[in-house]
């Protein structure tokens, strides 16, 4: 599982010219899950993405995380995170789960930030969808399952 991080004062997210998910701050969070990924990768990174000390104290250091902070989460599934673009001009998304195996796991992710705590947005998954951010810092981090 992969997943960009990115720090937002304000996030939505468009389907057909309608929002379908909007956040104030938080995070947007671009979801990638790959064929061999499993509720364990899931649950990690769910706790890692809770956790992650991104946001600034009292003294501008970043010793914060969204669940100090009462942040939202924006989730978007992302299957060209898993994109290789290594040959040829076209990426190869081979190393991207298939949806009957990627939706439930989203799903899981999604409720597992939710159990935590965090209120989340998400897109539509297997949409074309407009992403809309303001990015605070610009702090963006890729956070990996795998080693």
């Amino acid at each position: 599982m992969k997943v960009v991080v990115q720090r937002s004062k304000q996030a939505s997210v468009t389907v057909g010219g309608q929002i379908v998910g909007a956040i104030d701050q938080g995070v947007v969070l671009l979801v990638g899950i790959t064929h061999t990924d499993t509720e364990k990768d899931v649950l990690y990174i769910a706790d890692k993405i809770a956790n992650l000390r991104i946001f600034e104290d009292e003294n501008d250091k970043l010793n914060l995380s969204l669940l100090d902070t009462g942040g939202q989460a924006l989730s978007v599934s992302q299957f060209t995170l898993y994109g290789d673009c290594r040959k040829g001009r076209r990426p190869n998304f081979m190393q991207a789960a298939k949806p009957e195996v990627a939706e439930p796991l989203y799903e899981v992710f999604n409720t597992a930030l939710r159990n935590r705590g965090i209120e989340v947005a998400t897109g539509q998954f297997g949409a074309m969808m407009d992403v809309q951010l303001i990015n605070d810092g610009p702090v963006t981090l890729v956070i990996e399952s795998k080693e």
